[in-house]
């Protein structure tokens, strides 16, 4: 039986804060093989406000401890009752066979989030061109669902490449958002047939032949593409092939940047480095946790925190997912990050632990 004493205007209601609220399972969905769409609700009534094809990040209560795990929303803002997330199960993922296992409608789960910059509302134009492949699909499908409801005239050309035709995520959906779009082309592409049903489209791999044929004027285009590294390293590679101008092209990636591994200057002086001076320790002070340390040169605020005792949520530890961002209410700090943290975030005092080294004594909320 449904209660209608949830529903409540969308001025009478707050939007998610995801350091106060938790999630409520709403809906578990079959969208592929190995393939689930979760859909949550705020346990407080409240409304989410963010932009189509960002990301939050669950932490999942498993019997080992909290995981963190990163997942792109495939929901769209048009609709802020609920968000959800669509996520394959691979061979070995802990995070999403657990969620697999244990989540059911009335289950509760922390995130943190929305964030994440690969967002069309980041990068207008006046004619797109979505490219995915397997899960890499659902930040388009957040971005294509945000212009059905909303713009639903505009140029749009939907490429997605599947192993096989059942394995195509959202295919129903999309075919019936390119007979309701008039300005959505829709090109699937599968690597191999299937005995389950009959497949007359293209097959193969996206290359410098087959995408005219899907799209003849990407180089017109804003182009997304999301999915495997290998395969967004060969579209990228592809499209500077064909001169075509990487400003207007825009890759999701949760993998850490390649950077170059610099010796440390401190270590043994038989290993050829030198004793830390004690000096070298820089304060910190978390305010909430009542617990001062000692933070030691080269180590970040998260590291600190870990060694004391302190725990602050993180995910992928290298200045992306933003789980990790904190108040600095006081002190200085050197911050290299990689876009999980907004400019009018930092100017009012957050900061990502995980990326942020004390150049002098600190305080921070947690």
């Amino acid at each position: 039986m449904t209660d209608l004493g949830l529903y409540r205007h969308l001025d009478e209601m707050a939007p998610w804060n995801d350091r106060l609220q938790v999630l409520e399972v709403i809906g578990v969905s079959d969208e592929a093989p190995d393939v689930k769409t979760f859909t949550f609700r705020s346990d407080n009534q409240t409304w989410f406000r963010y932009k189509p094809g960002q990301f939050v990040t669950l932490e999942l209560p498993t019997s080992d401890g909290p995981l963190m795990r990163t997942y792109t929303l495939s929901s769209s803002p048009s609709r802020p009752f609920s968000i959800a997330v669509t996520v394959k199960a691979q061979a070995g993922s802990l995070g999403t066979r657990w969620m697999f296992d244990n989540l059911k409608p009335g289950v509760h789960v922390r995130a943190y989030g929305p964030t994440g910059d690969f967002s069309l509302h980041s990068h207008p134009a006046a004619k797109y061109l979505f490219i995915s492949a397997g899960s890499g699909v659902t930040p388009m499908m957040s971005m294509l669902r945000w212009l059905n409801d909303c713009a639903p005239w505009t140029d749009v050309g939907f490429v997605n490449c599947a192993r096989k035709p059942e394995e195509i995520i959202f295919r129903k959906e999309l075919e019936l958002l390119g007979s309701r779009m008039p300005g959505l082309t829709l090109g699937f592409m599968i690597e191999e047939r299937s005995s389950r049903e009959g497949w007359f489209g293209h097959m193969g791999r996206i290359d410098a032949i087959r995408l005219p044929l899907l799209a003849p004027d990407f180089r017109e285009r804003e182009i997304f593409c999301c999915g495997p590294d290998p395969f967004m390293r060969a579209v990228r590679q592809m499209l500077e092939a064909t001169a075509f101008d990487m400003g207007n092209y825009h890759q999701e990636s949760f993998a850490a940047p390649m950077v170059e591994e610099i010796p440390a200057p401190f270590g043994s002086p038989a290993e050829g480095g030198v004793e830390i001076p004690a000096e070298a320790a820089t304060p910190i002070r978390f305010s909430l946790s009542d617990v001062d340390a000692d933070c030691v040169a080269g180590q970040t605020v998260l590291q600190t925190a870990r060694a004391s005792g302190v725990r602050i949520p993180a995910a992928c530890e290298f200045g992306l997912c933003g789980t990790c961002k904190v108040k600095k209410v006081s002190g200085t700090v050197e911050m290299s990050h990689n876009g999980g943290i907004l400019d009018h975030e930092i100017d009012d005092g957050f900061i990502l632990a995980c990326c942020s080294k004390p150049l002098t004594a600190i305080e921070i909320e947690a």
